[in-house]
């Protein structure tokens, strides 16, 4: 990440740059998310070939402008890049792209070299821009770097990395169930179904949160239960339990956290043809579904999702 009109950042970059990133390309990485949700790991070169119009690619990191920074709420923004006019990021969906930044390691050390996966909630068909939200955590290193980054500076960034094939009518219902910034590859698996005017799958949003005020995107998904009736609902919860506003076409809310009981109220049963989709905090994970398993593999099914007999061609943790 270089800030703009930094000339000293600049230059140490690129001394350190060069010796952090030279043995990077091929490396087998564990990579974990602000939110400890989204890990990636063993990204290699034999996704070289899967971008090749897109502005992204998946050989080597590229370098983007911010455009647009909006506040979505107290600790969490919206940052668009600007791409060429006539050209899309070149995401898949479910996919996520890598950035990279090298950050202080401490008083008197070198600066490390970081890398943290994010899921872009533009739709995959916009052109000219890509929009990344980040929710900026008090520990977070790239979060927080992120997050002080201002109109005009720039992030590198590198993908797509494949994380789930999602196409038009795969599953009868699809269930995503998210915690904190967990909905941001919920968005992308939204927009891609209901974007596809051939696609009738149906899709149950259960999205928990400490408050209604950390409720990232709830306008916008609000907006779609409208638009989807019959189709597209979500499921609200505050831990607080406190909510303004009257009751909407296609939203439930609700008090406490996504528990078995609630989960078997608002989703298909197992038997169905059914895709649940699980992302959110270490503590989330291991309640609703389960942890992923080392080297980024899915895992069995555990926590609520297992006690309810899902299978694990059933669940996908991103």
């Amino acid at each position: 990440v270089t800030p703009r009109n930094n000339p000293s950042r600049t230059m140490a970059y690129t001394a350190l740059g060069a010796m952090a990133w030279a043995r990077g390309r091929n490396s087998l990485m564990m990579l974990t998310a602000g939110a400890g949700a989204l890990a990636v790991a063993g990204y290699r070169t034999s996704h070289a070939d899967e971008n090749p119009s897109g502005a992204l690619s998946p050989k080597e990191f590229r370098s983007f402008t911010i455009t647009e920074k909006t506040k979505l709420t107290h600790d969490t923004w919206q940052y668009r890049f600007g791409l060429p006019a006539d050209q899309t990021a070149g995401m898949d969906v479910a996919s996520c792209l890598v950035t990279r930044a090298l950050l202080p390691n401490g008083p008197g050390m070198p600066l490390k070299a970081v890398i943290r996966p994010y899921t872009p909630t533009s739709s995959k068909e916009a052109k000219g821009h890509m929009d990344l939200v980040v929710k900026v955590y008090p520990n977070g290193g790239m979060s927080k770097h992120i997050g002080a980054l201002k109109v005009g500076d720039t992030l590198e960034m590198k993908g797509p990395f494949p994380n789930l094939s999602v196409t038009a009518n795969k599953w009868k219902h699809v269930a995503l169930i998210a915690g904190g910034s967990g909905i941001t590859p919920m968005i992308q698996v939204i927009d891609e179904l209901l974007g596809n005017a051939e696609d009738h799958t149906h899709i149950s949003v259960m999205y928990s949160n400490k408050t209604e005020e950390d409720i990232i995107m709830k306008s916008r998904l609000e907006k779609l239960a409208l638009r989807f009736p019959g189709r597209f609902k979500v499921y609200f919860l505050a831990s607080d339990g406190k909510f303004t506003g009257g009751p909407k076409t296609g939203v439930v809310r609700g008090a406490g956290r996504i528990t078995q009981e609630s989960i078997a109220s608002f989703i298909p049963g197992f038997h169905e043809n059914v895709m649940v989709m699980v992302c959110g905090p270490t503590g989330f994970m291991e309640t609703v579904s389960g942890p992923k398993a080392k080297n980024d593999k899915q895992g069995d099914v555990g926590g609520a999702l297992a006690a309810l007999g899902y299978s694990k061609d059933q669940v996908f943790k991103f």
